[in-house]
């Protein structure tokens, strides 16, 4: 079972008796210490699971309104369940480059404007909602496309500012019914995204001017759980 000894902005928290007092200091963005952790960037060189089934060590909480993160981020049975309400997101502590990064991951419900969430790669600091970041989508029926946010750009799609760049998926959706999990595997080797979902490639860009970052879950409004979150090592091209 999940406990709640991650759930603050900044620091692990011991447990959720704990995490309305730490959320007093939620809203400071301590800019030195997220570009610090950014320049300690990995490459994975064997398998690495990002959620340890226990709690939420090792990862950073950023949502809007300094809401307190135990509200929207909570954890049965190594499944983390995601409300949607209010926008933000889970990240990691670390930043990885050259990876593969396997999600397992379902809607639990959707309705109109309670539909949406997506996962983040390369983000940079400082945490913010939103960060610069490539964010692969996960609105219902629209899990292939691409939003390079935040000023991220890619060949083809040069920023425009702090505006959001859409990249829609190739090809028809290829998702599970709502209830039903989905995998999604990201291959980030060098400025190359590659996306599949369900086993069949719905999108990639190249000439990414982002390389490397911290790995994040949103919350935008879709009401969402997670089972699996992993790294594997990239194969020789």
């Amino acid at each position: 079972m999940f406990s709640s000894s991650g759930l603050d902005s900044r620091r692990t928290v011991r447990d959720f008796s704990r995490v309305k007092s730490a959320a007093l200091l939620f809203c400071l963005v301590l800019v030195s210490a997220g570009a610090t952790a950014a320049q300690d960037v990995i490459t994975p060189t064997s398998h690495i699971e990002l959620l340890n089934g226990r709690d939420f060590t090792g990862w950073t909480f950023c949502l809007n309104s300094n809401a307190v993160p135990a509200k929207t981020w909570t954890g049965t049975n190594g499944v983390i369940h995601c409300t949607g309400q209010p926008y933000g997101y889970a990240r990691t502590d670390q930043a990885f480059r050259n990876y593969q990064l396997t999600v397992v991951w379902r809607f639990v419900r959707v309705a109109p404007r309670a539909d949406n969430s997506g996962i983040f790669v390369h983000i940079q600091p400082p945490d913010k909602v939103f960060p610069e970041c490539v964010e692969c989508q996960g609105q219902f029926r629209h899990q292939g496309d691409f939003i390079l946010s935040g000023g991220a750009s890619a060949d083809g799609h040069p920023a425009n500012g702090n505006r959001a760049i859409f990249i829609p998926q190739t090809g028809p959706p290829n998702e599970q019914p709502v209830g039903e999990w989905n995998t999604n595997q990201i291959t980030c080797r060098g400025d190359t995204v590659e996306l599949v979902v369900n086993g069949r490639q719905m999108n990639r860009i190249t000439g990414c001017n982002l390389s490397s970052g911290f790995i994040g879950i949103q919350s935008e409004g879709g009401e969402i759980e997670v089972r699996k979150m992993s790294l594997a090592p990239l194969n020789s091209p």
